[in-house]
C-alpha cells in the first residue's frame, strides 16, 4: 500500500513556553505547534521527518526571538486558510513587537467591525503562533482570552517576554 501522506520536516525546540514543534514543507514554514495534542494529530496526517537542517533558519530566528535578539521574523510561510483568516493573519503581522491589540481593533483594521468572534476563531486557528503574533491580541477589557484554546499562561509568558525586552 502506497503512503500518500505529504512529507513535512520538523524540529523540536525547548523554549520558555515549553516544547514547541516547528513544521516545514519544501515551500516554507507550515506550522508551529505549541500544544502537544495538536502535534500528535499532525503525526497521523503527515509523514513527518525530523530534520534540524531543514528547519535551521526557523530554529535560529525563534531562538533569537526568545533570547530578545529578534523582534521581527523574516521567514517564508506556507500556510493554508480561508481568505478571511489569511486577511486576519496578515493584520496580526502588522502588530508591532511588544504592543497589544483587541479583537475589535483587528476587526476594525480589516474593515469588518462585526467580525470580532470570527477574529477570535481565526486567532485560534493560527497555524504559526509566535511568528504570526496572535498572542498580542487580547480582549477589549485588556483580559487574556482563549489563547491557543485555553492556554492563556503561554500567551502571558510571550507578552511578558516582549515587555521585559522592550524595557531593557
Amino acid at each position: 500500500m502506497k503512503d500518500n501522506k505529504e512529507k513535512l520536516y520538523f524540529y523540536k525546540l525547548n523554549t520558555i513556553i515549553g516544547l514547541i514543534y516547528i513544521i516545514k514543507s519544501e515551500k516554507g514554514l507550515r506550522s508551529i505547534e505549541i500544544i502537544e495534542d495538536n502535534w500528535l494529530k499532525l503525526q497521523n496526517k503527515y509523514k513527518l521527518i525530523e530534520s534540524e537542517e531543514k528547519c535551521r533558519v526557523e530554529v535560529s530566528q525563534i531562538n533569537e526571538y526568545f533570547s530578545g535578539r529578534r523582534k521581527k521574523f523574516d521567514l517564508v510561510l506556507d500556510i493554508d486558510g480561508t481568505k478571511f483568516r489569511k486577511k486576519v493573519w496578515n493584520e496580526l503581522l502588522k502588530i508591532p513587537y511588544g504592543e497589544l491589540r483587541s479583537y475589535s481593533q483587528i476587526a476594525k483594521a480589516i474593515g469588518n467591525e462585526k467580525a470580532v468572534r470570527a477574529i477570535g476563531q481565526a486567532n485560534k486557528s493560527n497555524p504559526i503562533p509566535i511568528i504570526i503574533p496572535c498572542h498580542r491580541v487580547i480582549g477589549k477589557s485588556q483580559k487574556l482570552l482563549g489563547y491557543a484554546g485555553n492556554h492563556t499562561d503561554i500567551q502571558e509568558k510571550l507578552i511578558e517576554l516582549e515587555r521585559i525586552i522592550e524595557e531593557q
